[in-house]
C-alpha cells in the first residue's frame, strides 16, 4: 500500500518551495521597475463627436 502521508508530505514541501520561488522573482521583477526610471507618461483626452461616439487620438 502507497505511503500517502510520505506522499503528501512531499508534495507539499514541493508546493511551498514553488510558491517561495515564484514570490522572489515576483519580488525581484517589482524593485526591477521601480528601479528604472520614470515611464513616458502620454495623456490622451477624449471629446464626443458629432455623431454622439467619443474620439481619441
Amino acid at each position: 500500500m502507497p505511503d500517502y502521508k510520505t506522499m503528501y508530505f512531499k508534495m507539499f514541501h514541493a508546493s511551498e518551495k514553488a510558491l517561495a520561488l515564484i514570490l522572489t522573482v515576483q519580488q525581484e521583477c517589482e524593485e526591477l521597475f521601480i528601479a528604472d526610471s520614470s515611464p513616458e507618461l502620454k495623456v490622451i483626452s477624449f471629446s464626443p463627436k458629432e455623431d454622439g461616439t467619443t474620439g481619441g487620438e
